[in-house]
């Protein structure tokens, strides 16, 4: 029986550690050969190293296909030479993993531009620009007449889909990363690509900078079917499944994966309505129509 993903070549960003490696691991595990990003920096994003160089040695001993990558994906260049490196070593690329991310945080009053751009750069920018670059990649053998099954899974996170104490940054980025993924969704669809987002949970090294009681640990720590509810790579049978071809149907999506259970999110969704009658709107006498009939705050008593 053929593998889920056998034949497939993916790149994972940010994969040297926590949910990426954990997602680099279950697509090699899945039959994809895998590019195995990742800078190397600190939790800051600081500083660079060979940490995917770990993740390939794991996956080849598991008997799985990968390589490694040590680029900046928020690098415009960079970035270029990682989807060029895909194609070069494998001949295509069909799916990014787009995980790669840095926390720096502080309550708004004392975080310094400089770390809200740092955030926004790793987070937005990159995303974006591996979007942008594997989507060129795609557009050319669409044109090419090729029948695409390319997949693009986006990574968001509670913080930014319910706000984070202390997290104006991050939390904005990856709600920008949720508005991506919606219009990509439509952009790519006609060429036969998918992109939806997954909430991961897990304790990784960006969870534990949180309380100064939790340690982070690496997916592979774990037995490979053994269940932790910390697991950092709780999400990556999802993110695997968003992959490959039974969920050509899926796009557009966020979902969650915390713990042993699985989330469909659904967001700025209309929820009540008040109308004007075609009137303009009295600013005056707006407040006693949303108190009562928009957040029902108020009771509307007879009518």
């Amino acid at each position: 029986m053929a593998q889920l993903l056998e034949g497939k070549i993916a790149v994972v960003t940010g994969a040297g550690h926590g949910i990426g490696r954990g997602h680099a691991l279950e697509l090699a595990r899945h039959g994809a050969s895998v590019v195995v990003n990742d800078l190397g920096s600190t939790v800051r994003g600081d500083g660079v190293g060979r940490d995917a160089d770990e993740v390939v040695e794991l996956i080849q001993k598991r008997g799985g296909v990968a390589i490694a990558d040590y680029g900046d994906i928020a690098d415009e260049v960079q970035a270029g030479e990682l989807v060029e490196r895909a194609v070069s070593e494998f001949g295509r690329l069909d799916i990014v993993v787009n995980n790669a991310g840095i926390v720096r945080d502080k309550v708004i009053w004392n975080m310094a531009p400089a770390d809200f751009d740092a955030v926004m750069r790793v987070h937005v920018r990159g995303t974006w620009l591996m979007t942008h670059l594997a989507s060129r990649h795609w557009r050319g053998r669409a044109k090419a007449g090729e029948e695409l099954s390319g997949r693009i899974i986006n990574t968001t996170s509670g913080a930014g889909l319910s706000g984070n104490f202390g997290q104006s940054n991050y939390a904005t980025a990856k709600a920008a990363i949720v508005g991506l993924t919606l219009t990509t969704s439509l952009e790519l669809y006609q060429l036969g690509v998918t992109v939806n987002a997954v909430g991961p949970g897990g304790m990784t090294r960006l969870t534990a900078t949180i309380g100064a009681d939790l340690k982070a640990f690496e997916p592979d720590e774990l037995d490979e079917d053994e269940y932790h509810p910390m697991d950092p790579a709780g999400s990556s049978p999802l993110v695997a499944w968003l992959a490959s071809d039974q969920a050509r149907h899926v796009t557009g999506q966020v979902i969650r994966a915390i713990h042993d259970k699985i989330y469909l999110m659904r967001g700025w969704q209309e929820a009540a309505t008040i109308s004007s009658g075609e009137k303009r709107w009295d600013a005056a006498s707006l407040g006693m129509r949303i108190a009562t009939d928009l957040y029902g705050t108020r009771a509307p008593g007879l009518r």
